[in-house]
C-alpha cells in the first residue's frame, strides 16, 4: 500500500475528508437544478472569501489559465502594462502579457524583497502619457516567500483609469485581501492552495471599471471569454458555466468553501500568521536563516536559505522518502539555494511539528549539527503563545 505523503508545499496542499468525501460522490449532470445550487452555493461562499459583492468567474484551469484570461480579456495589443515581479510568477504574469503582443514594461524587484510602493508611484506619476493601462503584480510571491503590499499598490489605481491587476492564486483564503474595500480591479486566484480543494479551477473577480475595459479588449478570446460567463452568473442567458465544467471539482471546492465559512476568515488569518511564525522560529531554532525579512515572509509558505555546506536537495530527498513529508526546494537561479516550506488551506501545529521534526532528522543525516528537539520546541511555544508579540 503507498504511502500517504504530507505535502507541505505550496500548492497542491493536504485535503480535508469533508472535501474528499463531496468529490468521492457519483456525478450530476451541469444542466440541471441540482448542479445549479451546487453553483449558486460557490458563488456566495466565494464572494465571501474574496470579501466582494461582485460576481465570480470560475474556470476549469490552473491558475496560469486564470493569469492569461484577464490579459486577453483586458487589453488590446500594443496597451502599455506595469508588470511588477518580485519572482517566478511575476515573471510569468509579465510573459504571458508579452505573448499576447501587450507592450510590458517590467519593475523587477531582487527575489527576496518586496515592491516598495514608492518605486511603482515614481513610474506612474512619470507616465506623462497615461500610456500604462495596468498593473500587474502577485500577491503573494511563493517562489521566494514574500508577500506584496497590495492594499498600498491599491491606493495609487483605484481612483485613476489604470487597473491593478492581482495574482492571488496562493493567498486568496490564507491572507488578508479585500476586493471591494481596497479597489483591487481584477483579484484572480486557484483552487488548490488556501482554498483547500484539488488544482483544476481557477476563479476572477472583477470590478466596474474592470468590466468596462472586457468591452474595450479587442484581443482574441473564445474560451475564456469573461462576457459569455457573465451571461450565465446573471442569467441572461440559460446555459451557465457556457461550457462544460469541472463537476467534482467544484463539488469538492464547494464543501471546502463551507469548511472556510465555519472557521471564518478572521480566525483563518490569525491561524496562519500562527503557523507562519512557528515556522520561522522552528529554522531559526535549528541555525538556520530566513530568506526573505520576517517582516515580509508569508504567511503561506516560509522560504529558509540552504546552511552552509550542506545539499538541502539531499535533505529534501531523506524528509520525502524516510519520512513521507513533502517540502519544496528553490526555482531558477535559487535551486539548490533555498527550502520552501508549506503551511496553508488544510495545515495545521501538529503537521508542523512533525514536519520539524522529520527536518531536524534530514538535516543531521546531510551533515548539519543539530540540537534534537529544538526546533520541535520552537514550534511548541507559538503554540502555547496567547500572544504572538510574546514568541516573536
Amino acid at each position: 500500500m503507498q504511502n500517504i505523503k504530507l505535502l507541505m508545499t505550496p500548492g497542491p496542499t493536504m485535503l480535508p475528508p469533508r472535501v474528499l468525501e463531496a468529490m468521492g460522490r457519483q456525478i450530476i449532470h451541469h444542466r440541471t437544478k441540482e448542479f445549479e445550487v451546487v453553483f449558486d452555493g460557490l458563488q456566495e461562499d466565494l464572494k465571501y472569501v474574496f470579501q466582494t459583492k461582485n460576481i465570480i468567474l470560475i474556470f476549469a484551469s490552473s491558475g496560469t489559465g486564470a493569469m492569461e484570461s484577464a490579459v486577453v480579456n483586458l487589453f488590446s495589443p500594443g496597451d502599455k502594462v506595469l508588470a511588477v515581479s518580485i519572482g517566478s510568477f511575476g515573471d510569468r504574469f509579465a510573459e504571458i502579457a508579452s505573448a499576447f503582443s501587450l507592450e510590458v514594461q517590467k519593475l523587477s524587484v531582487q527575489w527576496g524583497e518586496a515592491v516598495d510602493p514608492i518605486q511603482v508611484k515614481n513610474i506612474l506619476d512619470g507616465d506623462s502619457e497615461n500610456r500604462i493601462k495596468a498593473v500587474l503584480m502577485t500577491h503573494n510571491e511563493t517562489s521566494t516567500g514574500v508577500t506584496n503590499d497590495v492594499e498600498a499598490i491599491a491606493r495609487l489605481t483605484r481612483n485613476s483609469g489604470r487597473l491593478l491587476v492581482v495574482d492571488a492564486i496562493s493567498s486568496l483564503g490564507g491572507i488578508d485581501l479585500q476586493r471591494d474595500n481596497w479597489g483591487v480591479d481584477v483579484v484572480l486566484t486557484g483552487s488548490q492552495k488556501a482554498l483547500m480543494a484539488p488544482p483544476g479551477l481557477s476563479f476572477a473577480c472583477l470590478s466596474d471599471k474592470a468590466w468596462e475595459a472586457c468591452n474595450r479588449s479587442k484581443l482574441p478570446k473564445f474560451y475564456w471569454d469573461y462576457k459569455k460567463y457573465r451571461k450565465g452568473i446573471l442569467k441572461e442567458v440559460s446555459e451557465n458555466p457556457p461550457y462544460t465544467p469541472a463537476i467534482s471539482l467544484m463539488s469538492g471546492q464547494a464543501e471546502a468553501l463551507k469548511i472556510i465559512r465555519e472557521e471564518g476568515l478572521a480566525s483563518i488569518f490569525e491561524r496562519q500568521a500562527r503557523l507562519a511564525l512557528a515556522t520561522q522560529l522552528g529554522a531559526k531554532a535549528l541555525g538556520l536563516e530566513l530568506f526573505p525579512k520576517q517582516d515580509i515572509s508569508s504567511h503561506i509558505i516560509t522560504a529558509i536559505k540552504a546552511p552552509e555546506g550542506i545539499d538541502i536537495e539531499k535533505v529534501r530527498k531523506i524528509m520525502n522518502l524516510k519520512y513521507d513529508i513533502m517540502v519544496t526546494g528553490g526555482q531558477k537561479h535559487l535551486k539548490g539555494k533555498i527550502l520552501r516550506i508549506g503551511h496553508c488551506g488544510y495545515c495545521s501545529m501538529n503537521d508542523l511539528i512533525k514536519t520539524f521534526s522529520a527536518l531536524e532528522c534530514a538535516l543531521a543525516g546531510a551533515g548539519w549539527s543539530v540540537d534534537p528537539g529544538s526546533a520541535v520546541s520552537a514550534v511548541q511555544k507559538v503554540i502555547f503563545a496567547k500572544d504572538l508579540e510574546d514568541v516573536k
